[in-house]
């Protein structure tokens, strides 16, 4: 099975006769709020009998603090090095540009 995935160039670093790129995972997330993350804390810890009492309270607290959008997701990083004349043929990626990558078990 075979699995290409995007990554975006973060870093690139030319030591003459090799080019290192360090890439990471380019995935799109849906932003979470600090807000929802907290509840969602607290709901794993409780039981549902004392949640169920405590939940009123928690979001009258909650609903006073201001709401950060925030994204989370563990990206996949990757670096290669290779020899220059190979990032030359593959059009020489600058930071910032996406590259596709198949990963699967030989």
């Amino acid at each position: 099975m075979s699995e290409v995935t995007q990554y975006q160039v973060q870093q690139i670093i030319d030591n003459g006769q090799t080019v290192q790129l360090t890439l990471s995972e380019d995935v799109q997330t849906e932003p979470v709020s600090q807000k929802q993350l907290m509840l969602d804390a607290i709901n794993k810890k409780l039981d549902p009998e004392l949640r169920d009492q405590i939940a009123p309270f928690m979001e009258a607290i909650l609903q006073a603090q201001p709401t950060i959008a925030i994204k989370s997701y563990a990206q996949t990083s990757i670096t290669i090095v290779m020899p220059r004349r190979r990032y030359e043929r593959m059009g020489s990626p600058a930071v910032g540009q996406r590259l596709e990558i198949n990963i699967k078990k030989a």
